[in-house]
């Protein structure tokens, strides 16, 4: 167990989340989740959550695990091309994990996200919270476009609305 980031999650409340990620953020989130999914196939959904509680912190869970939990729970995997993607933020740890479905990770390995996680970060450091998502969306956008391009109308699998846990 290590103790600050126990603290960090303990102390960290949804007023804060509130605070960095206004109602007005979320919806420019959702609004740009929805511009994306007409210049490709993929679905994105983005979720922030401002601390770990409990037996999974006190066992150390990492982000990582913790998205794909939320992966998992929010059935992106479950679409029709395995075309589903998402970005998390552990706001108690600053830290960001994009989870791809299998459709797109053959596509776009884990160096390309951990790029896109890591300027993320580095906006979140800055507090530049609703920029830092903005740009990893469109980052994002960038490569579901060159490998699953738009082709035509698509359905919406999966709701844009940002998810605050």
């Amino acid at each position: 167990m290590k103790i600050k980031r126990i603290a960090r999650h303990v102390l960290m409340t949804h007023a804060q989340v509130r605070r960095s990620f206004p109602a007005s953020a979320l919806k420019n989130i959702e609004h740009a989740i929805k511009a994306s999914e007409n210049l490709h196939q993929g679905e994105i959904r983005f979720v922030v959550e401002a601390a770990l509680d409990g037996l999974p912190l006190f066992k150390g869970q990492s982000a990582r695990e913790r998205a794909m939990d939320v992966f998992s729970q929010l059935g992106i995997w479950d679409t029709e091309h395995n075309n589903g993607l998402l970005i998390y933020l552990l706001m108690a740890d600053r830290a960001v994990e994009i989870v791809a479905d299998r459709g797109i990770h053959a596509k776009v390995g884990p160096h390309e996200w951990g790029t896109i996680c890591h300027r993320m970060e580095v906006a979140f450091k800055q507090s530049d919270f609703e920029s830092g998502v903005l740009a990893g969306v469109q980052a994002v956008t960038q490569h579901l476009a060159a490998h699953f391009p738009a082709q035509g109308p698509s359905r919406n699998e999966l709701p844009n609305a940002a998810v605050v846990l």
